[in-house]
């Protein structure tokens, strides 16, 4: 069964109102990525018992550590144990201290920043390809994954639009590759959209559940030619041909685990939590099962 929740600051970077607004909506896990005017990992001692209280009081429980961990780095310019790729994995232990405290084993990192195209043959190699960028991403990624195993926490590495994985066929191929049981994909199929990847089937037969540590769920309208999107209510952008197929295969599949609504769409002069309620429907109705 499938464990519905949102990234809270998609409701209201005002916590305890996001924590109210999901009583009221009836979702029950709480993605954590930025409360009040801090991202996760940022929060000192007094916030983290305010965290953890209004937790309690509210009956919610925590799904992901969604800090922007190694996000926007580019590889070719990052070395192991410099000073921005310590920042990055201090920022990491504080997130899974985080996760520790608040009892979830899920913690977000990203892929630092996107190199166009990785691979390629027939003079391409000699031309156009990043080489050795996929090499490199391995390597940044080695102390990541070992934390992980010591602190017996699952990092999940999202599918950035923006990112070294974009897509699910490259995640799956990076998972492969590390071949560590705490390292597994989050996959945001709206965002590789910006990687020409279809959602169903070939995200999902890339990835299926063996490799989908989480999954985040919104809607967009992409104009890769113009470098232009538009957020929309789920079920009315470039996602709609495929929620619907992708969501049965989960259910026949007994696809199990958390699923967020990334509350990213906000309606022409209204809010953030306007938009979670327009596209709130539509989420439970695919996903609710």
């Amino acid at each position: 069964m499938l464990k519905l929740g949102v990234i809270t600051d998609g409701i209201s970077r005002e916590f305890e109102h996001a924590l109210t607004v999901m009583n009221e909506t009836g979702l029950e896990y709480a993605e954590l990525q930025y409360l009040w005017e801090k991202e996760v990992g940022d929060l000192n001692d007094a916030e983290m018992a305010k965290v953890q209280t209004l937790i309690e009081a509210h009956n919610i429980r925590v799904s992901c550590i969604s800090r922007h961990n190694f996000a926007g780095m580019l590889v070719g310019a990052t070395e192991v144990g410099d000073a921005n790729y310590n920042r990055h994995m201090n920022g990491l232990r504080r997130c899974i201290d985080m996760a520790q405290e608040l009892d979830t084993t899920l913690v977000r990192i990203m892929s630092f920043r996107r190199e166009m195209i990785l691979f390629g043959s027939s003079g391409a190699d000699h031309w156009v390809t990043s080489t050795g960028a996929w090499d490199k991403l391995l390597k940044l990624l080695e102390a990541p994954v070992a934390l992980a195993e010591e602190k017996n926490i699952k990092l999940v590495l999202e599918t950035g639009n923006n990112a070294m994985v974009p897509s699910a066929w490259l995640g799956r191929k990076l998972i492969d590759e590390i071949g560590s049981e705490h390292l597994r994909i989050l996959w945001d199929p709206a965002n590789s959209l910006y990687a020409n990847e279809p959602t169903y089937p070939d995200g999902w037969e890339a990835l299926k559940s063996d490799y989908i540590g989480h999954l985040h769920v919104k809607d967009a309208r992409v104009n890769m030619p113009r470098a232009h999107v538009d957020f929309c209510e789920l079920g009315s952008g470039d996602m709609a041909p495929y929620l619907r197929p992708l969501a049965d295969e989960m259910k026949r599949n007994g696809h199990g685990g958390f699923i967020s609504l990334e509350s990213v769409y906000r309606p022409e002069d209204g809010s953030f939590e306007d938009g979670y309620r327009a596209s709130l429907p539509k989420f439970k109705e695919l996903f609710d099962w």
